[in-house]
């Protein structure tokens, strides 16, 4: 093991978890036993990813910004940062939308399916929970998503892991740093550079885990699968998004190609581990310190632009969940409403998806939550809801470990993009290992 490159390792890791989810399926009482016994592991992983994410945001961001030594250098890259994420985010809903009518999934499903699947998921907690989360988000009003950006306490923001009053705060420390004489920013600059070269070191120490914790985390997901009969059902829906979410990342590798002359291959070889464990986790929040340790020492984007773009991105860019949002309105649609799939009411899904996408949180099923602000922006039937959601809950959680790879592949294009327009795209990084200063521990 000690010899093969960490996706491989993570890979067999994912292999060897399906096939021993799907074994233990077969075994009574082995449900219980990955429940118990084996999933803890993978939680303590994906708790040990969040528990980083908090203080490497803050630390990067404020190095990365105080580092700009100039204000207006911020403003380039905030815009070009924002806009590029819009345009990736519109591709994506376009993509989804497109499919979805061309193949439209939803017109060949039974009655007979639709009522089973009706009858298993309609009044599940799962479902009524994402109900009343997107009511709950529905009712508050409509500059509350710029209202809940700004902190009163930022040590509770630490404490929810808001992400996106965390970055506030982070950029509000570097912008003011740059406003003080660079003597008294100095010793505070250096706290955030040596808690910045700390937390990524934690990620290195971590990543050793993660080949056992993908494991896990898939043997967990397999043991939920209990009806084969309604995935099949739900086969030619699934194939849709999954469909459009390769075509986003070939429209990636065309862009990582044409603007910053690197090889796709290359591309994808060195991201490889955190797409691996954005599809484990199915959270871009926990996977972007990986992401990050990917980015900055594999792909060679500076520390000041990734420190910037990544965090952002992983809150306000969801192009993989804005495809599933477009591709599962319509099918709803299709399924339950087919006089509701018109043009029009698809003009409305580009609009919402888009700004749902900014407000979606970066964890599991967020997307669902956002699904139901999507369909009731078109006056979706309020009674039909629940029956809507139930219809793709069974897939859901495969689909979103899906999108959130794909979201995480996206936030790395991006900064990619950024350090190539700002030359800040190095062409031999520097690998660091969590060993390099061992010897020096002994």
């Amino acid at each position: 093991m000690k010899k093969l490159a960490l996706h491989w390792k993570i890979l067999i890791g994912m292999v060897l978890g399906i096939i021993f989810g799907f074994i233990m399926n077969t075994i009574e009482g082995g449900k219980g036993f990955v429940t118990d016994w084996i999933s803890p592991f993978g939680t303590i992983f994906i708790n040990l990813l969040k528990l980083i994410a908090v203080p490497l945001i803050l630390a990067s961001l404020i190095k990365g910004i105080s580092d700009l030594k100039d204000i207006s250098k911020i403003k380039k890259m905030g815009l070009r940062t924002i806009s590029i994420y819009i345009g990736t985010t519109l591709v994506a809903i376009i993509i989804g939308l497109g499919i979805v009518n061309l193949v439209k999934p939803g017109t060949g499903m039974s009655a007979d399916t639709i009522e089973k699947i009706k009858a298993k998921y309609e009044n599940s907690t799962d479902v009524t929970d994402k109900l009343t989360k997107a009511t709950a988000q529905n009712d508050a009003g409509p500059l509350q998503a710029l209202v809940d950006i700004f902190p009163s306490n930022i040590f509770q923001s630490f404490v929810d892991a808001s992400m996106l009053q965390v970055i506030f705060f982070a950029m509000f420390v570097g912008i003011s740093l740059l406003l003080i004489s660079e003597k008294k920013a100095k010793p505070l600059m250096d706290f955030f550079d040596s808690l910045n070269e700390m937390v990524m070191k934690m990620v290195d120490l971590i990543m050793l885990f993660a080949p056992y914790a993908v494991f896990a985390l898939l043997a967990n997901v397999i043991i939920a699968f209990d009806d084969t009969e309604i995935l099949l059902k739900l086969l030619v829906y699934a194939l849709c998004v999954v469909g459009g979410l390769v075509l986003m990342i070939v429209f990636y590798l065309f862009l990582v190609a044409a603007y910053t002359k690197k090889s796709p291959m290359w591309f994808l070889k060195q991201i490889s581990p955190a797409q691996l464990l954005a599809f484990s986790t199915s959270s871009s929040a926990a996977t972007l310190p990986v992401t990050m340790e990917r980015v900055e020492e594999h792909l060679g984007v500076d520390k000041e632009v990734s420190g910037f773009v990544l965090p952002v991105g992983a809150t306000i860019n969801m192009d993989g969940t804005s495809l599933y949002q477009g591709i599962a309105a319509v099918f709803i649609m299709q399924v339950v409403w087919p006089e509701g799939a018109t043009f029009s009411n698809q003009l409305v899904i580009i609009f919402t998806a888009l700004l749902a996408s900014i407000g979606s949180a970066a964890v599991p099923s967020a997307g669902m939550v956002m699904l139901v602000i999507v369909l009731e922006s078109i006056n979706f039937p309020a009674e039909l809801l629940p029956i809507g959601l139930a219809l793709i809950f069974a897939v859901d959680r495969p689909l979103d470990m899906c999108r959130t790879t794909v979201n995480v592949t996206g936030d790395a294009t991006v900064s990619m993009i950024i350090a190539k327009s700002l030359d800040k795209l190095h062409e031999h990084p520097i690998e660091k290992n969590w060993d390099d200063n061992y010897d020096k521990v002994k």
